[in-house]
């Protein structure tokens, strides 16, 4: 790789560390490649600038920040990028951590990296063998996906970024907040019930799907993504992809997907001891040397935070799209958002934060307010709870369509934006400019998105979901026509 200029500022020196090169960047710090003169050690210097953090985000980005420092600094494991320090200097917080030189997992995918089985296998028990440490040491990860995942240019696996890990002493987690990334999240992690390690093995199991399948068990917006995963069954892998996956981790990976943390694998080395089970051959203790990527990823973009030798540079823990404009929605045809809003905040005292997605459904399928509550209160199996929440009805009289019975032609009333057809020449196009961001799954991603869609609109919408740049999303977009 070449050398960068140190950085843009011309910062040499961070403490004691000489600053040599600029691994990655991020919107809120700067990854350094840095040497420590004390013990003669390469080191990768993760940073975050206070002035760049909004005061609203500045607390929560610097505990996440220390607390990665705290969870990993507890750590002692082959399989998990080591920190070694956490320091402050002038404006910059910064962690001095393991250098480690490889790709993220994500990038595998995002290449359309297709894993043998072996490969598969040795990935999930090199995984499982690191969270089950981390696990004995008290410590869950909770934001378990293949950007956090480091494959070496050896072909050994390392767990990163330990920004939203729950540890013993850690009081990190608020009330009522979604920590995790939507698709790999547990549904504990959205209903706000209690989360422990068992989160850890369902997004395993989710890595596990995708190692096999090439694709999620749960694709959609963010939205989308709770309610599937919290209520639907996704398919066996062997159904997923049946031209390559075989019905022999069928069971293990369902069981790790589990919607009851009771019924997961209780903990990381029976699901490593299923797999195996399941596999039946000797396992490598490394990735084959065919598969490895070796070069570097190159940089997008100034705020692109991935590094091929690190996990991003900015602490993890928020969904995708949250700060991007073109990851909003709109609410249904004949819908006011603020009082879908009101009703969203009702149901979600009784159902948690999937209340959002069952409010979008019920008012795609309706606009009359009453109609609604009723949809809704389905949801809810205790008499006093549905009681409760139909009486909040009351509030909102006068403020949405339906105080009085929406008529039968209304019903039938096609929703606008729908109109434009969705043709195999617009798919066409679209996966080709795909294929710009994501490489040759942009085929199976494009076919899949075809399938959900109920417009041209809405095909263009779903594939940009699987770009997690905002600057790329915006982009797509507009090559599309869509923005």
């Amino acid at each position: 790789m070449a050398t960068s200029p140190p950085s843009m500022n011309g910062l040499r020196q961070l403490g004691k560390y000489a600053i040599s090169q600029v691994l990655g960047k991020g919107a809120m710090g700067v990854v350094y490649k840095g040497f420590d003169p004390h013990i003669r050690r390469t080191v990768a210097l993760k940073t975050i600038r206070r002035e760049l953090v909004d005061d609203d985000q500045a607390a929560t980005l610097l505990a996440r920040f220390q607390n990665e420092a705290q969870a990993a600094g507890r750590l002692s494991h082959p399989g998990i990028v080591s920190v070694y320090e956490w320091g402050e200097a002038g404006e910059l917080v910064f962690l001095a951590m393991e250098y480690v030189q490889g790709n993220s997992l994500r990038e595998y995918f995002n290449r359309g990296t297709r894993f043998e089985a072996r490969d598969a296998v040795s990935i999930m028990a090199q995984l499982l063998d690191a969270l089950h440490y981390a696990h004995e040491q008290g410590v869950w990860h909770r934001d378990i996906k293949p950007a956090n995942l480091i494959i070496m240019n050896n072909g050994k696996l390392k767990i990163a970024d330990f920004g939203i890990a729950r540890i013993d002493t850690s009081n990190l987690t608020q009330a009522g907040a979604v920590l995790g990334t939507p698709g790999y999240m547990a549904p504990e992690q959205y209903t706000g019930d209690t989360v422990d390690w068992r989160a850890d093995i369902f997004s395993a199991g989710v890595v596990l799907y995708q190692l096999l399948t090439g694709v999620r068990p749960f694709i959609g917006n963010p939205e989308a993504l709770a309610y599937k995963v919290c209520h639907e069954q996704p398919a066996l892998p062997s159904e997923a992809d049946p031209g390559r996956c075989t019905t022999q981790f069928d069971a293990v990976a369902m069981k790790a997907l589990a919607k009851s943390a009771a019924e997961r694998y209780q903990n990381a080395r029976a699901f490593r001891d299923a797999i195996l089970a399941g596999f039946a051959e000797p396992v490598s203790p490394a990735v084959s040397e065919e598969t490895i990527i070796n070069e570097p990823i190159p940089h997008k973009s100034s705020h692109d935070p991935s590094h091929p030798s690190l996990p991003p540079s900015v602490p993890s823990g928020s969904s995708p799209g949250a700060s991007n404009p073109a990851a909003k929605t709109v609410p249904p045809p004949g819908w006011d958002s603020a009082v879908l809003k009101q009703i969203e905040q009702q149901l979600a005292r009784l159902v948690g934060p999937v209340s959002k997605v069952l409010v979008r459904r019920g008012a795609s399928a309706t606009t009359d307010i009453n109609r609604l509550y009723r949809m809704l209160a389905e949801n809810l199996t205790k008499p006093e709870e549905r009681s409760a929440f139909l009486a909040g009805r009351e509030k909102l009289r006068g403020l949405a369509p339906g105080d009085a019975e929406m008529t039968a032609a209304q019903e039938r009333a096609p929703a606008t934006g729908l109109t434009v057809q969705l043709t195999p020449a617009a798919i066409e196009e679209a996966t080709r400019k795909l294929s710009a961001y994501l490489g040759p799954i942009a085929k199976v991603v494009a076919k899949q998105a075809a399938t959900q869609a109920s417009s041209r609109s809405h095909f263009h919408q779903l594939l940009a979901e699987k770009l997690s740049d905002p600057k790329e999303r915006a982009k797509f977009l507009k090559d599309v026509g869509a923005a």
